[in-house]
């Protein structure tokens, strides 16, 4: 979408709502031609009397909570997703009905055009396929028989999610869907009521007036007629007989729950469109083409994508059209705003830019050219562009010129000689937004040429956020701490080992911990004359005492260079597979809170967590001769004043111990070519670069540090130590108390 003011221009286009700000009925031919009926305006009708029950208004009441003195208290596990607290069901399941010899044909086809659109997606079949594709989920049932599919099928999607979905639909492999317009007719359906609704079909004979849902155009079933239907499928399997699957659902709904098939619900009209044979989509141009849910029949998967590539234009321009109205709609309101005109920011539609309070929230530009940019990850003032930065420059460079030759053709007619300069910066508000000075060769009409120099402003709006469904977890799982410690950590210790206790034993959590005492070689060798841990332990035996029933184990490691990955290779060698780690360091202060985040954000065979804890500042520096304000510990809206989130470390991790050597085998074949590769990477390091799993890095403000100057071994890689020393640097206080600091020092040498 093309956003100019003078010379500005844009790069990408933005989805918008869209609003009606029309009443009563407008002709609109424009609207019309592109599919405007296919839309839906969320208005619903009155139910039918034949609802009973259903029609009556729901009538909240009280439920009062008595809690008998008699009874020991009994701690609740409550879920963190209010979807399940509440019992929300997803909106759409969806099930195709395909056959041996066609899923690896036109399965694949629909699979690889619209299930990605729905949230679950799946192809029943008779007999299975040699060779299940892969990334489909197909459901066998052992028998070839369309009767006998289509009577398992509804029994398995009653049976397995007649709970957990309102709404259900099944069609054929030699259907397109249209899957948009599919999940927003049932968005303006009411759940709860039956509901038959496809392409209406007379019985064979057609004497009676019901009528059954064609198959081939899909149908959609709710779930309380699935429900009311469950009861009957055995006796309609034994009864009824058809050769038809579809007419056979069809009879035993009629018979048994008297409902028809529907073509029209709740002013919702159910549209498809019957495809004749050697059609071409591409021409394909009349009304009930465009705005068709189905289209069938799909004799091949070639002639499936061709249709679906036909759809997404036909959206792609409905959207143009619905960006326009709106930004035209915007312009006629800005005058009627206190700011006039001059309030409606460019591009239209999207937000302002964002306005810091302070210096410090300045948002900076980043200078580029079309080789370099002089903005590097590891702050060298200039580096080469490359991979996904270097595709990103040349796609606004191309788009920019595109974008002037649209806009002043026929006249003038530009070509790309260089480009000047580049700034950009991103906008968290709005997007990545760019400056370009281009050195432009300009011809005319005529043939004649000019270079010259031309500045244009272009944004990349934020415009496709995307939900990640993620697997259900809960928070009963068990936490196993992993803690490791060194004869230069004992000194906190004793305020984890107090923590510790205060936070999971005293509340019974479901949490273990386990000690590793990391020895160098010296420690090692004294250690049954000496043991520099022996204080440590008699503090763990302390705590064995007072609670009877807890066990805290230890492990000794002796080792030069404690490198993360060494050492969690013995930790995992000694756990089961199934352990869910969190690996802790002694400054950390464990709760409950945290605890939970762990268990929810670390998935098995999908997700770990790298927290990003809070650490304190210097006392020494932040107070000097006052007292702090607030404890931290309670992380009150002071305590951020005294503090930061320290991105710089990578200490703290939570994670399944099946997903840790997973990475690690994979690992494997590097190590023999350089040993050395464990002591210059750690385990964030590891799932980065050796599993496919999510690596989910947030702040997390439940886990709070107190101040400690790190040690920083230099016989790591270069990167954990640089690593180290910023956390040194940029833990030590805030810039104005380093500045306030710096003031009073200067103050007391004048004098």
């Amino acid at each position: 979408m093309c956003y100019f003011e003078l010379f500005s221009v844009s790069v990408n286009s933005l989805s918008l709502l869209m609003v009606s700000w029309t009443q009563g009925d407008t002709d609109d031919s424009c609207v019309d031609e592109l599919g405007n009926g296919g839309r839906f305006l969320g208005r619903e009708a009155q139910r039918d009397p034949r609802d009973g029950a259903g029609n009556e208004d729901f009538q909240p009441r009280i439920v009062p909570y008595h809690k008998d003195p008699n009874k020991p208290h009994k701690k609740v596990l409550r879920t963190r997703y209010i979807h399940t607290e509440l019992g929300i069901r997803e909106r759409l399941l969806v099930g195709v009905l395909t056959s041996r010899a066609t899923l690896n044909t036109l399965a694949v086809a629909v699979n690889r055009t619209v299930a990605h659109h729905f949230h679950r997606t799946f192809f029943f079949t008779g007999l299975r396929s040699p060779k299940v594709p892969h990334g489909m989920t197909v459901v066998a049932h052992g028998d070839d028989r369309p009767v006998w599919l289509m009577y398992e099928t509804v029994r398995h999607l009653h049976q397995h999610y007649g709970s957990d979905y309102d709404w259900f639909y099944l069609a054929q492999d030699d259907t397109y869907m249209q899957a948009e317009r599919l999940s927003e007719l049932v968005g303006h359906l009411s759940a709860g009521q039956d509901l038959y609704m496809g392409r209406a079909e007379e019985f064979i004979g057609g004497e009676e007036k019901a009528r059954y849902c064609h198959g081939g155009y899909g149908y959609l079933l709710s779930r309380s007629l699935l429900a009311r239907l469950q009861p009957h499928l055995d006796t309609c399997r034994n009864d009824i007989l058809s050769v038809r699957p579809d007419e056979w659902l069809g009879r035993c709904i009629i018979d048994y729950l008297g409902l028809s098939c529907v073509e029209v619900h709740q002013e919702m009209t159910y549209r498809y469109f019957e495809l004749g044979k050697n059609a071409d989509p591409e021409r394909e141009d009349s009304a009930q083409f465009k705005n068709a849910f189905t289209v069938h029949p799909v004799s091949e998967p070639n002639l499936m994508y061709r249709l679906h590539k036909r759809f997404s234009q036909i959206e792609l321009e409905w959207t143009y059209l619905q960006i326009q109205q709106l930004q035209m709609q915007i312009n006629n309101l800005s005058d009627l705003t206190p700011e006039g005109k001059a309030g409606a920011t460019w591009p239209i539609g999207i937000n302002p830019p964002f306005k810091p309070k302070t210096r410090f929230e300045v948002i900076n530009w980043e200078y580029f050219t079309e080789e370099h940019i002089y903005s590097c990850i590891d702050s060298s003032p200039k580096c080469e562009l490359r991979g996904a930065d270097r595709a990103d420059v040349s796609a606004v460079l191309e788009i920019a010129v595109e974008r002037l030759n649209e806009r002043y053709q026929p006249q003038l007619r530009f070509r790309k000689r260089r480009l000047l300069n580049g700034y950009r910066r991103f906008d968290p508000t709005r997007g990545m937004e760019y400056v370009l000075d281009l050195a432009l060769e300009a011809y005319t009409q005529k043939g004649h040429s000019q270079v010259i120099g031309k500045r244009v402003n272009l944004l990349r709006p934020l415009s496709a956020i995307e939900i990640i469904p993620m697997p259900y977890v809960t928070e009963a799982t068990r936490v196993q701490v992993i803690l490791p410690v060194t004869a230069q950590d004992q000194d906190y210790v004793g305020n984890f080992l107090d923590m510790y206790v205060m936070n999971t034993l005293d509340t019974h959590d479901n949490v273990l911990l386990t000690f590793l005492f990391i020895y160098d070689p010296f420690d090692a060798q004294r250690v049954s004359q000496t043991d520099v841990f022996a204080g440590i332990k008699a503090m763990i035996g302390e705590v064995e005492k007072r609670y009877g029933d807890v066990k805290i184990p230890w492990i000794s490691v002796k080792t030069e260079v404690p490198s993360q990955v060494k050492l969690m290779d013995i930790i995992s060698k000694k756990h089961p597979v199934d352990t869910l780690f969190f690996l802790a360091s002694v400054w950390t202060e464990v709760n409950a809170d945290f605890l939970n985040r762990c268990r929810m954000n670390a998935i098995s065979n999908w997700q770990v967590f790298f927290p990003i804890h809070f650490q304190e500042f210097s006392p020494a520096v932040v107070y000097r001769d006052q007292q702090p304000s607030a404890a931290s510990s309670s992380f009150a809206s002071e305590a951020l004043r005294d503090g930061h989130f320290d991105r710089h470390v990578f200490d703290e991790a939570c994670f399944y111990n099946a997903d840790y050597m997973t990475a690690r085998t994979k690992m494997a074949a590097d190590i023999l070519d350089n040993e050395e590769l464990l002591e210059s990477m750690d385990v964030y390091d590891i799932f980065v670069r050796y599993s496919g799993l999510h690596v989910f890095r947030a702040v997390e403000p439940a886990l709070i540090q107190k101040y400690v100057r790190r040690t920083c071994n230099p016989r790591f890689s270069e990167d954990i130590y640089h690593r180290c020393v910023l956390s040194n640097l940029e833990g030590l206080a805030s810039r104005s108390h380093l500045a306030m600091a710096l003031f009073e020092q200067e103050q007391a040498n004048s004098t």
